[in-house]
Formats: structure tokens, sequence, C-alpha cells
């Protein structure tokens, strides 16, 4: 214990510090047990989130060969081992399988299985998350997150120690506040244990987009509700609370607490300032959500009922057994700000410069001579020479422009159609004109990296970053490596999606 004066228990809080062995930085759930609220799970892909924690982050399965390790961070209480993770991952594709929880109750996060709404994998289950689709840094080191397309997911039916039926329950969450949708629904928290609906107050989880289908807050979005099953609230209604505010930081910390008759949302920018409250109070009137009926499963990028056409970005984020107060809430987030998250580069390889005219070239054997070119909407690759005609070589030339939905990465205008671009649609890869929604700025958004195959680059999409430009039967398509569709086919895959870049034929 402590002796008391000038390094008192709350002075302990305050500055984010506590014993273990010797004075060392505490991470959130040191935090959250010195305020009497301890996790009862704790989720992170970036970081250790107890100081003394060494073991298991999260677990990556790689393309190749179907083999998995596990990540650690690179010390007890840092950040992840992204170099570990790249070099396991090189020259192939990795999938995030678990994401292990550390506080020792063994409330992993898997793959979510088939509820009220079926994943979009042939056996029902959710799509698995991509390894490198969110990069970041902590404190100037790489790591990574976990970037959810509409029907990715992760559950755990049979937790332990969480909240159920109306006791009282904290978390939060750590996210990208640019990443989001108006899809249901993109959540991390307290759920069904069965993946269905089963009524009003079933569940309590952090939802962060910007659907109005429920209840919505101030301006136009995106804002940190509540999913309390059958309702998005905003504050005491289904309906508007304009003191919930729409969020604009890159690094969102997202917090939701509920006890008997009283819930909390509150908010921040991870990355510097304090928390805010924008609603505490009683529980919603509407018939269910008082007293609550939690059923203690936990959640992650979808709704209780799997339902899975929301997007989102989860860096970290814990559940706690009991109410949290503010004061341990506001050293979490003094804790978060000090691991100073960062972007980094979304793209690798061979650059790219805005403004010039590019070919891309195919590498698999066989097809050499071809290049990816369009006729009329219909992106392929076509046999192009320099002894070719000046519309199909028009054809098969692009355009680089700054990436209509991230900057950080790339679109692809073509050169004989100009204002329209290469997205996707259904997986497939169409050339349409740019209409300024932001569906089609993120579908004709690409991430240029380091060749998965020899020299070159493989380009993937931004909003899916599991899928890249395959040709298949001279066809584009935005594929995964052995994903569900004919195109996915994991065969010649990391050949067919390696293009060499040259200047554009016109």
């Amino acid at each position: 214990m402590f002796p008391q004066g000038n390094f008192g228990r709350g002075c302990v809080l305050a500055l984010g510090l506590a014993v273990t062995g010797s004075l060392v930085a505490a991470g959130p759930c040191d935090l959250y047990s010195s305020g009497g609220t301890p996790c009862i799970a704790a989720h992170s892909t970036t970081r250790a989130l107890y100081s003394a924690y060494a073991a298991q982050l999260y677990q990556v399965r790689r393309g190749s060969d179907s083999t998995t390790t596990n990540i650690t961070p690179l010390s007890a209480g840092g950040v992840a081992n992204a170099a570990a993770q790249d070099t396991f991952c090189a020259n192939t594709t990795c999938l995030i399988t678990i994401i292990y929880d550390q506080s020792g109750r063994g409330n992993h996060l898997t793959q979510a299985p088939p509820g009220g709404f079926q994943g979009p994998e042939s056996n029902g289950y959710d799509n698995l998350a991509s390894a490198i689709g969110a990069p970041v840094t902590l404190n100037g080191q790489k790591a990574y997150g976990v970037f959810v397309s509409p029907g990715t997911g992760y559950r755990n039916n049979a937790a332990s120690g969480t909240a159920t039926g109306d006791a009282a329950e904290g978390m939060y969450a750590v996210l990208d506040g640019t990443h989001y949708n108006g899809g249901c629904c993109f959540d991390y928290g307290n759920a069904e244990t069965n993946s269905l609906d089963t009524g009003n107050g079933h569940m309590e989880a952090i939802y962060y987009g910007d659907s109005t289908s429920w209840g919505s807050g101030a301006g136009s979005g995106p804002w940190i509700m509540a999913d309390l099953e059958n309702g998005l609230f905003s504050g005491l209604s289904s309906g508007n609370n304009a003191g919930d505010p729409s969020i604009t930081y890159r690094f969102v910390n997202a917090v939701i607490k509920g006890g008997p008759n009283l819930w909390a949302i509150r908010g921040s920018n991870a990355a510097s300032g304090s928390l805010s409250t924008y609603y505490s109070g009683v529980r919603p009137s509407a018939s269910g959500y008082n007293p609550m009926s939690k059923e203690g499963a936990i959640i992650l990028g979808i709704g209780g009922d799997n339902s899975v056409s929301a997007q989102g970005t989860f860096y970290e984020g814990v559940m706690t057994s009991g109410y949290p107060s503010d004061a341990t809430e506001n050293s979490v987030q003094a804790n978060i700000v000090a691991a100073k998250y960062a972007t980094t580069s979304l793209t690798s390889g061979p650059a790219l410069t805005v403004g010039s005219s590019i070919s891309l070239r195919v590498t698999t054997a066989g097809y050499t001579t071809r290049y990816l070119a369009h006729t009329g909407t219909a992106v392929n690759t076509q046999v192009v020479s320099s002894s070719s005609t000046t519309a199909l070589k028009q054809q098969a030339s692009w355009t680089v422009r700054t990436g209509l939905g991230n900057s950080a990465c790339f679109s692809f205008e073509s050169v004989d159609t100009p204002g329209s671009y290469i997205r996707h649609y259904d997986f497939a890869l169409l050339l349409n004109a740019g209409d300024g929604t932001k569906q089609f700025n993120e579908d004709a958004t690409f991430c240029p990296q380091a060749a998965l195959a020899g020299a070159g680059n493989s380009i993937r999409s931004w909003s899916y970053p599991t899928r890249y430009f395959r040709h298949y039967n001279n066809v584009l398509y935005a594929a995964s490596n052995g994903g569900v569709h004919t195109f996915d086919l994991a065969t010649s895959f990391n050949d067919d999606v390696t293009w060499v870049i040259s200047a554009g034929f016109a």
C-alpha cells in the first residue's frame, strides 16, 4: 500500500501509476482495478492493457499454408510486436483469427457464428479481418488495429464474468473516428448469447456510426450511442439527443456504462484532451429497458443478432464489473492519450505519383502481354502493345488520383473517360462515373502494397482490405485469398494480384 500524503491513491490514479515490483506505468485495466471496477474482458491488437501483461494479444493465420501464430507485446505492458506479424505474413495474406482476452477469464473473441443474420462465409460465419488493414503507431511503434468491413465480425457467446440482467458494467473502445457507416451495427460490448434478437434491453454495447434508424445526436454524425437492442440510444429516448455531438476525431475513445436505472455515454479525442459526458441519467422509459435483461455475450463489429452491414476500426477496448466512476474513466483516458495513437502509411512497394498516367501489366505466367483495361464499364485485361490502337492504349491507361475515400491511398481515373473511376461493386471491378457519395468514394479507393509475388505492386481495397485487384478469366475482381467466390480461388492468387506498374500508354 502507498503511504498517505503526496503519493495517496488519488495521485496514483491521476498519474496512471501502479506498483508491480517497482513503480511503472499502469495499463487501463490496472486503473479500473484500482477504482474497484476490474476488467472482466480486455481486448487489443495494439498493446497490453495491464502493466504486467506479456502474453498473446491476438492470433493471425496466413493464406499461404493456413499456419497461425500469436502476436505478443514487445515487452510486458508494451506495444504489439508488429514486426513479428510482418515477418510471418511476408509474401502472403493474413487474417486476424483470435483477439485474446487479457483479463485471464478466457473471454477471447473469435469468428462470429451465424445468428438472426447469416454471415457471408459459406457456413454462415462472419468474415475475419485483414491483419494489415489498420496500421497505426503508439509512441512511434507500429501496430495493427482490427479493420471491420461489412460482413466481418467477432463474438464470444460463452463469456465469463460479464454483466447479466440489470447488473452494472462499464466499457470503452478506442476506434477510428473516420471509418463508419449507417449500417447495423458496429458494436463492442454485451449482447445475446444465442446470436438472436431476444428483445428490448438484452444488450448493452458501444455503437459508433451515423445510423438514424433509431436514435441520433447533434449534426449529421457519426455518434457514440448505446445499442440496447431494438434501439440505438443517444440519451433518454430513442430519439435525438442534441447533447450527443457528431465526432470528427481520427482516434475516438467511446465509453458506455450502465447499472440499475442509470447509464451514461462519454467520449473524447483518444489522442488528446479529456472525456466529456454526453448523457448521464435514468434508463429509457420504453418497455424492456428498466430493468435491463443483459445476457453477457461479447461482440465486436456486429449487432446482437449478427447484423453485419456496418464498418469501423477497433484498436482496444475493455468491459468491467461494476459501474466505473468518472474519475477512473478520466484516468483511463489519460492513459490512452499517453499511448500516443497516430496514423502511419497505408501503402508500401513502388511509389505512385498523383497526377501521373500509369498502365498495369499482368505478371501471371502466360498472361504477361495483358494489361488492366476497360470495355465500357467492364474492367478487364487486354493484350496491349506499342502497336495497339490509340483507343485501346487509352483504355489501358489510368490517371493516379488522391484516394477519394482516404487521402492516404489512391483512386484510378480512366484516361479516356475523365471523371470515371475504378470501383468495386459486389466485388466486381467496374468503371463508373464518380457521384461524390461517401459509398462511391470508399469503393473507389485502393492502397498499393509491395507485391505478394515478385516485383511490382499488389493493390488492395481500402474498404475491404482482404480484397485485391485480381484478374480471373481476364475479368477484374476485388478478390480475397481463398474466399467463397469462384474468383477467390487460392490457386495462383499471389501471381494474379501482382501487377507491374509503368508509364501509361496514353
